[in-house]
């Protein structure tokens, strides 16, 4: 996958700069960062739930085993 270098980054900006003009841009960029940011912290949230949830499910299964142990052991 080719990566993106110096030119072509300078060809964006100038295509930019041409579609939403000067007074709009810095707008138009803070906006970007913002949804970045919501993204990233989105996708945080989501992998540390998930990782919450499974050691939930993992103490719900020990619990279940213990109490198999303890029946065996009552028998």
């Amino acid at each position: 996958m080719p990566r993106i270098g110096i030119p072509e980054l300078i060809v964006i900006l100038v295509i930019a700069l041409v579609v939403f003009g000067p007074g709009k841009l810095p707008t138009v960029g803070k906006s970007i960062g913002e949804a970045i940011n919501e993204f990233k912290k989105a996708s945080t949230e989501i992998t540390k739930g998930s990782t919450t949830e499974g050691n939930a499910t993992v103490a719900k299964a020990e619990e279940k085993v213990e109490e198999k142990v303890e029946e065996k052991k009552a028998e």
